[in-house]
């Protein structure tokens, strides 16, 4: 028997994830993003500000913004924290050897979250914060992930169904190891990544340098990713 989902506490999420992405917000905003009634709306700002996750944006007023509250439940440690833990080194390895901004992704739903990141120490860098969202499409952490998977699941985070030239694609990134974005989602730079796959082949997430194409250039891309490919294999114990 199917259990019945509530609607209101869907919202009052969806409110709480469009401030963490727009603070300050106010609530005719909220509303509009969310296609929400306005009242309703309203009603969640006062539930989550009356059990400390919002507040009132200083010096803007009727905007809403996170309050410190939502830090005290991203401590404790979860399943891939483990994972964060013992990537550290090969991110260390990763930037250390080839100069360029290392970081960390794991499958967060329909898109990825960058949990670790160590930065290039070159003046010209690419920069990705812990927390990032990454999505599914062009991006380096979802080309060496999707092989991986089931053609269903897939499809539902592409958001269309596969295509032969696809299917293509994803058989070359599993023989290769890795996967590259070339400027396709911010121009000039370059994403190289590495899935980490579990003994039982579920991916657990991504390991990915990036760069500007001056420095990631096409000659020297077989060299990095198989440096990727060989830190995210031997990552594979650490997802069991």
């Amino acid at each position: 028997m199917a259990v019945k989902r509530s609607s209101s506490a869907s919202r009052v999420l969806k409110v709480f994830e469009e401030i963490a992405a727009s603070q300050p917000i106010g609530v005719s905003a909220l509303a509009r993003v969310l296609e929400a009634d306005k009242s309703a709306v309203q009603r969640d700002l006062m539930t989550l500000a009356d059990a400390g996750w919002i507040r009132g944006a200083v010096g803007a007023s009727g905007q809403w913004e996170l309050t410190p509250h939502v830090l005290t439940i991203a401590r404790p440690p979860h399943s891939t924290d483990s994972l964060r833990q013992r990537a550290r080194p090969a991110l260390e390895r990763l930037r250390s050897e080839t100069g360029e901004t290392a970081y960390l992704t794991v499958p967060d739903g329909d898109q990825f979250v960058v949990i670790d990141a160590i930065e290039s120490e070159h003046l010209l860098r690419m920069a990705q914060p812990v927390g990032m969202v990454v999505l599914v499409e062009g991006t380096a952490t979802a080309r060496a992930i999707l092989p991986h998977l089931p053609e269903p699941e897939q499809e539902r985070l592409l958001g269309r169904g596969v295509t032969s030239a696809m299917r293509e694609e994803f058989r070359a990134t599993l023989t290769r190891g890795y996967a590259v974005n070339d400027g396709e989602v911010a121009p000039s730079a370059v994403a190289m990544a590495s899935a980490i796959v579990s003994r039982q082949g579920v991916p657990a997430g991504a390991l990915v340098l990036t760069g500007p194409a001056e420095r990631l250039t096409a000659a020297r891309r077989p060299e990095v990713g198989e440096r990727l490919r060989r830190e995210a294999e031997a990552l594979t114990q650490a997802v069991g």
